[in-house]
């Protein structure tokens, strides 16, 4: 069991819950979507009602943040199990909390206050985008199926009792993506009429193919000297107790340090593949190929540009 990336790429682990519920070892074939009926990052009860992952809005950005509590494949704490029945919390499901709400009174009464929010029935395309991107994640190094049910109801009468509730035979049999609208045993009727066809289009569009090393090589030198700047990194990020700070305008305190966990797993990840490049001498001209690579792949820019740009200059700034 365990099989597959267990942290999601890019999600930070300012929040991370598992070290203080450690959950069952699964082998993931569901995903259940939640919504927070907030607007802000909860803190679940300390982690006592924490699913797997938390995607927050970032209005100005128009896209989602990631916060991840436990790993893939390990069960979370969103979902209800009563005793003798089925199983819903450890029964191979990964469990996402989606900020906002699926609420249309909360809705219109946001909307009126002002507060800057996601009615996700109505969600932009930039939010189902980036969902859409985690489902197809999930599918290709988890094998998610992306398929779910039909029947997708509007709050409040997705709520309770309803014919879209599985029974606990067809919760066992079911691999694929529903809401806990979905699950036995409970009552939630989140994350309500999310638009399920067009988030399983965009999935299915993305092609996804996981990263992988550079069609170059290093000599034994270059190779230790890689992973002893990785290792030296490593360690800075290991010492470093760096104090809290706020997002603009969220309201939402993280620790810094806590995301330099998520740079410090990215360090060591990348320590263990220099250490196993071949032996081959680079002149000029492969070096200047290889930068062109670095350079043109999207996810190891995004990680500087992002990581180390955006979240440390700008928010330890401030």
């Amino acid at each position: 069991m365990a099989t597959g990336p267990q942290r999601y790429p890019g999600a930070s682990l300012s929040s991370w819950y598992q070290d203080d519920y450690g959950g069952d070892l699964m082998e993931v074939n569901v995903v259940v979507l939640h919504t927070t009926e907030g607007t802000s990052l909860p803190d679940y009860g300390g982690g006592a009602s924490a699913p797997n992952l938390t995607a927050v809005p970032d209005f100005s950005g128009k896209r989602l943040r990631w916060y991840q509590h436990f790993d893939i494949d390990r069960s979370s704490r969103a979902l209800v199990n009563l005793a003798g029945g089925v199983q819903t919390n450890t029964l191979n499901v990964v469990q996402v909390e989606l900020t906002g709400t699926c609420d249309p009174d909360t809705h219109a009464k946001w909307t009126k206050s002002g507060y800057a929010h996601i009615f996700w029935p109505e969600a932009p395309g930039w939010a189902l985008r980036d969902l859409a991107d985690f489902l197809a994640w999930a599918h290709a190094q988890h094998g998610v199926p992306l398929t779910g049910p039909t029947a997708w109801k509007a709050y409040p009468s997705s709520y309770g009792a309803t014919t879209t509730r599985m029974t606990g035979a067809q919760w066992n049999a079911f691999k694929g993506i529903c809401g806990h609208q979905h699950v036995p045993e409970n009552t939630h009727g989140d994350p309500g009429a999310i638009d399920f066809d067009q988030l399983i289009a965009l999935a299915k569009g993305i092609s996804y193919t996981p990263e992988e090393d550079p069609d170059v090589a290093f000599t034994d030198a270059q190779a230790k000297q890689l992973a002893a700047i990785a290792t030296s990194v490593d360690k800075l990020v290991s010492t470093q107790k760096v104090a809290p700070w706020q997002y603009k305008g969220t309201g939402v305190t993280l620790d810094a340090y806590g995301y330099l966990r998520g740079t410090n797993a990215d360090l060591k990840s990348l320590a263990s593949k220099v250490e196993g490049l071949g032996k081959v001498t680079l002149d000029d001209a492969q070096l200047a190929a290889l930068a062109d690579k670095v350079a043109a792949a999207p996810a190891f820019a995004d990680a500087i540009a992002e990581k180390v740009a955006a979240k440390l200059a700008d928010r330890l700034a401030d």
